[in-house]
């Protein structure tokens, strides 16, 4: 099966060979169907063409506006980065008929999490929406069986298979058996099922002594051997509780003034992410006034709904303002055309010898990126870390 390690972006590995007899996946699972309280944490969608959604992690519906994942899955973006979340079984080639995206809000590390040794590797995201009508993953109690060696744990997630026949991006379970226990952590081993890169953050379950019929939420996984072959390490929930109480109990914030318009975007400068309407980001580039914007485009405005760029006009595009629904796809205009500026002896730009960007021409990931970066009043850096580095 796939589970996502301590990966930040997706990663595909070559099939490696086996002879015909053992054709069969290294990382051996099967499809989980039943599993609807595991979600995909992607990176947020930002145009209408079709483009596949960018897998960062795992995650478990633990309330119903309440995902946990694990920490390192914010890493690139940061804890104000774009993200939404998957329910459905099928995430990529394309996301299946019946699945549903959902926008977080907020994001929140553990303030105990290491990057370095993975402790403490949890963290929270808000939903924009609840998730109505459909039961969260159970959390342990503090007066229950704790997680021991020996046990039996299922690993649900949407990482690599490490067979090229069965894609990431599919929701998929196995059996691991648990080889060791820690204050807030437990190792795992193949039974014969192995979590591998894609599957960080997604949920580990277990039955408790004399609770046979009903699964908890034992832990999350965050790390393990490179070659998803031997070792599984996932933080304790049970050793999360200071932390989860207090998200649940808040609850979401409250609604606060009206946002800008969407037609008066390239007018009205903002201050704070809360006066951007439809889950914008308020950033600001240079000594510009700051401006709500999708993170992958430059400042602009929002107009007609659409379903494809050739009906936006010469400068616009069409754009995922909104996660879901008739009119999220809207047709998004610049402030200010984007054109490279000539450079000395090129021809004219229509001539091939000039360069025009088209607006959010930079792919979906490198414009999340630089959208990102712009926001920061000063540099910060992150790095990912690989299985073959982790704890």
């Amino acid at each position: 099966m796939g589970l996502l390690l301590p990966a930040c972006l997706p990663v595909s590995y070559p099939p490696e060979p086996v002879p015909a007899s053992q054709a069969r996946p290294i990382v051996q699972g099967t499809d989980a169907p039943g599993d609807a309280a595991a979600v995909a944490l992607v990176a947020r969608r930002t145009r209408c063409g079709g483009e596949p959604p960018v897998l960062l992690c795992s995650g478990a519906l633990i309330a119903p506006d309440v995902v946990l994942t694990a920490a390192h899955c914010l890493s690139v973006f940061g804890a104000e980065g774009p993200y939404e979340v998957f329910l459905g079984p099928t995430l990529l080639p394309e996301p299946a008929a019946g699945g549903r995206f959902v926008r977080v809000t907020r994001a929140v590390a553990h303030p105990a999490h290491v990057p370095a040794t993975h402790a403490y590797d949890a963290a929270l995201l808000r939903l924009a929406t609840p998730v109505n009508g459909l039961p969260p993953f159970r959390l342990p109690e503090a007066t229950g069986t704790p997680v021991a060696v020996g046990s039996s744990v299922r690993a649900v997630g949407y990482g690599d298979t490490k067979d090229a026949a069965r894609p990431p991006g599919q929701r998929r379970q196995g059996q691991l058996q648990v080889t060791g226990v820690a204050p807030a952590s437990f190792q795992a081993g193949p039974a014969p099922g192995m979590s591998c890169v894609g599957d960080s953050g997604g949920p580990v379950l277990g039955t408790p002594e004399g609770d046979p019929g009903t699964e908890v939420l034992w832990g999350l996984t965050v790390s393990g051997d490179v070659a998803c072959r031997s070792e599984a390490v996932q933080v304790r929930v049970d050793a999360l509780e200071d932390f989860l109480r207090p998200f649940l109990e808040a609850g979401p914030p409250p609604a606060g003034p009206a946002p800008l318009a969407l037609d008066a975007l390239c007018q009205e400068a903002c201050a704070t992410d809360a006066e951007c309407p439809a889950g914008l980001l308020c950033v600001a580039a240079g000594d510009a006034p700051a401006r709500c914007l999708l993170p992958a485009l430059q400042a602009g405005t929002f107009g007609a709904a659409c379903s494809e760029d050739a009906a936006c006009g010469a400068q616009g595009v069409c754009a995922r303002l909104e996660v879901e629904g008739d009119a999220a796809c809207r047709c998004f205009t610049p402030c200010e055309a984007a054109v490279d500026p000539p450079t000395p002896g090129d021809g004219p730009p229509d001539s091939g010898g000039g360069c025009a960007q088209a607006p959010g021409a930079l792919g979906g990931m490198g414009g999340v990126l630089l959208g990102l970066l712009r926001r920061q009043s000063r540099p910060r850096t992150s790095r990912c870390r690989s299985r073959d580095d982790s704890a």
